[in-house]
């Protein structure tokens, strides 16, 4: 299913590049076209401008001669190519195949865009002097080049994820923490068009919506308005655990069109402008609601918070393309850091809000909604760095543990939030229908069809820190040990 998956992804991206070249060209079968590495070059004459050296006919010599090429320069641009020989590209192995295509993905595609949030994001670039290791000690260059390397690698993956979390953070509760299961519900795919263009989808519509018929309406739009190639179908991302790769080769395709709607300086400012008073009059607005709302019931409040939140929502949308800008903080001007701070404060005082009249809901159904927070803040945090392998595994264990104990409250919570009997003694609801449908949605889409996922990620991060700590005490081995005292004191260490 994944190489499936990978193989359709890749081919209707490569086929959108090729679109570029002169002449197009078009990939019909990616193991068997990319053979004779004629269309190989044409994809990285494209992403790179440059022209490179090929044979022109399609015999074995010529073909072998053109893989060649297109890997050396792959090569020149301090790509690392593991386990990827010509010999294999020839014969059409899947596997080699999509391991190239993947490299060549991540470092033109998502990496390039990836470089315009590092700033923003304060994650280590290729040009930064201070992501070398200058110590005497350290290895020679090639060894240094390869550190520096793996570390963007993964530091352009995560500014891709918080770019993505950034756009879904404008539209209330919709988590992402990963390229895989997050985007299952297609909601996300809905909240990044809704940011970028404003009025083209309705999310709350969309919460009511099955996850395959979100994921058909967000690929339909994003292919007819944004002109963002279909690179996905809704089979391939509605399942337990969708392919990462083909995920954040579809997303970074947003961020390139983000990268494209460019203002000009003065409109920017106008919009800058007008945001920063009309988030000041939303301030007013919430204060004036807290103080006539104080004695009502928590219905009451929390009916007159929604009606808060449809105005709040649909007023934001003009302002969307100026509230996401991603600049770092040299680069804004006064009233955009200005616009900035009022942003951040008012959702502040909205969530404050929020998590008050979350701790005023009627037991049991406050316990329940305790308990979905804390699972979700768990699973929206980051998962720990394996710089530190022997951190890391103590880390993994107790979130384990965490998680485990959480999960295993699942069944109750989940039983009674079905059978919770929503009237007082008068007759009278006690909650608003919508905010016990919020519950269960968070409850089935956000943790019951992610858990044995969370489980398995949390497991791979401990096997993975487990295993690079063997690694660590092997490397010691290597060195040699004058005393037979100073090889005793080692093992007895262990």
């Amino acid at each position: 299913q994944r190489e499936f998956t990978q193989k359709k992804t890749f081919t209707s991206w490569i086929n959108s590049i090729l679109a570029k070249h002169t002449p197009p060209s078009v990939i019909s079968d990616l193991y068997t076209d990319i053979q004779q590495g004629h269309l190989l070059l044409d994809l990285l004459e494209v992403l790179s401008g440059q022209h490179l050296p090929r044979e022109k006919g399609f015999n074995t010599f010529q073909c072998r001669s053109n893989i060649e090429n297109a890997l050396a320069f792959l090569k020149s641009r301090s790509l690392k190519l593991i386990n990827i020989h010509v010999a294999d590209i020839i014969e059409g192995k899947p596997s080699i195949v999509l391991g190239l295509i993947w490299t060549i993905i991540f470092h033109f595609h998502i990496e390039e865009l990836a470089r315009t949030l590092a700033c923003t994001y304060n994650q280590p670039s290729l040009d930064c002097s201070s992501a070398v290791d200058c110590s005497p000690k350290a290895s020679r260059s090639a060894k240094k080049s390869a550190k520096i390397k793996e570390r963007w690698k993964i530091s352009a993956t995560k500014a891709l994820l918080l770019w993505a979390k950034e756009q879904c953070s404008l539209h209330g509760s919709i988590n992402v923490t990963d390229f895989k299961s997050s985007w299952r519900s297609g909601l996300p795919f809905l909240a990044i068009i809704q940011t970028l263009r404003p009025g083209l989808v309705d999310l709350e519509k969309a919460k009511a919506r099955s996850n395959k018929e979100n994921l058909k309406e967000a690929f339909r739009i994003a292919e007819l308005e944004l002109n963002i190639p279909r690179l996905l179908e809704p089979e391939d991302v509605d399942i337990m655990n969708p392919d990462e790769k083909s995920i954040m080769t579809y997303v970074a395709q947003f961020l390139q069109y983000s990268r494209n709607l460019l203002e000009s300086e003065e409109d920017m400012q106008e919009k800058v402008r007008e945001a920063v008073s009309w988030l000041a009059t939303q301030e007013k607005k919430l204060a004036k609601l807290l103080i006539d709302t104080e004695n009502e019931t928590y219905y009451q409040k929390y009916k007159e918070m929604m009606s808060f939140m449809e105005a709040f929502n649909q007023g934001k949308n003009p302002f969307l393309p100026v509230l996401s800008s991603k600049r770092s903080e040299a680069e804004l001007s006064e009233g955009q850091k200005q616009m900035r701070e009022e942003w951040d404060k008012l959702i502040s005082q909205i969530n404050e809000w929020k998590m008050k009249l979350d701790q005023m809901l009627p037991s049991p159904l406050d316990s329940i909604e305790a308990w979905l927070q804390e699972v979700e803040h768990l699973q929206a945090e980051d998962l720990p760095d394996l710089q530190d392998p022997f951190k890391a595994i103590f880390v993994f264990r107790e979130i384990i543990v965490i998680f485990k104990g959480l999960m295993d409250c699942f069944d109750s919570h989940l039983d009674t939030l079905q059978s919770f009997k929503n009237e007082d003694e008068k007759n009278m609801p006690l909650v608003l229908p919508e905010k016990l449908e919020e519950m269960k949605r968070r409850l089935f889409s956000n943790i019951r069809f992610t858990n044995s996922n969370t489980f398995l990620e949390y497991h791979y991060g401990l096997c993975s820190a487990i295993a690079n700590e063997v690694m660590l005490k092997l490397n010691i081995w290597d060195m040699k040990y004058g005393t037979k005292e100073s090889v005793e004191s080692l093992l007895e260490n262990w």
